[in-house]
């Protein structure tokens, strides 16, 4: 481990992957005096999210409002199922959260927890959010659907949002942008994509980013493969012209 004390960690959509989560934590060996920061997205699609949402908030770790949460926020309503809400959730990969609670004590204390996570975090050089911003609006005039949902709007901005501030976010599985190979991260301007898909099987990968030492950890949740790479040799440059050509590609 780097010499280099009061580590940032920065964890990448977690999606339910328990065991993943635990192996990337034993590589990562943060000490007490590291902080931890999790993009959100801890739930759904993988099996074990109710043991995700309980280590990330028994650890008292910093947690980001993903648009997995949202959606679940939605579906329970004051505790309580809501449809059609519960289910588009359900259909969003709910299915496997809802198998993962044996307890609606825990569900409700983890509904009530979810509410008191905040949309973003700045932290002076860099800011997190889940998904990124509206390049138009100002910060101010922003909501979760901008800050948990946006994508293309954000990604092919061409210069930075902030001047001084890198924003990190999770979201946007890596390899659906522009010539980004499954369990590398993306950047482009002003930004960083961190989340390599741990859910889904092209990838795999799920990863954590030591922004203090530019380290990558990353654990494959179906190999069980654990590597550890710098950052400059772990993500891949996106321009917004591949963003745009992309996204026109898409709707012919």
């Amino acid at each position: 481990m780097s010499g280099v004390h009061h580590r940032r960690i920065i964890i990448g959509d977690v999606h339910g992957h328990y065991k993943g989560l635990m192996m990337l934590f034993e590589a990562i060996a943060p000490g007490a005096l590291d902080q931890v920061y999790f993009l959100g997205d801890l739930i759904d699609r993988g099996p074990d999210s109710s043991q995700v949402v309980s280590f990330v908030q028994q650890g008292c770790h910093a947690c980001l409002l993903g648009n997995h949460e949202q959606l679940m926020l939605d579906a329970f309503p004051n505790g309580c199922p809501l449809t059609p809400a519960l289910q588009a959730w359900l259909y969003s990969g709910g299915r496997a959260t809802i198998a993962s609670y044996g307890n609606a004590d825990v569900l409700l204390d983890h509904l009530n927890w979810m509410k008191t996570l905040p949309a973003y975090l700045d932290l002076g050089d860099i800011w997190l959010v889940h998904a990124g911003v509206h390049p138009l609006l100002p910060i101010q005039a922003q909501t979760t659907q901008e800050f948990c949902w946006i994508r293309d709007e954000f990604h092919s901005i061409s210069q930075p949002y902030f001047p001084d501030k890198l924003i990190i976010t999770g979201h946007t599985i890596t390899f659906t942008l522009p010539k980004v190979a499954p369990g590398e991260l993306a950047q482009g301007h002003g930004w960083l994509d961190i989340d390599t898909g741990a859910y889904h099987p092209k990838s795999g990968w799920l990863t954590g980013l030591d922004i203090t030492n530019r380290q990558v950890y990353q654990v494959n949740v179906f190999t069980q493969i654990t590597r550890v790479l710098p950052l400059d040799e772990a993500v891949t440059r996106v321009e917004p012209a591949q963003i745009l050509a992309q996204r026109q590609a898409l709707r012919l």
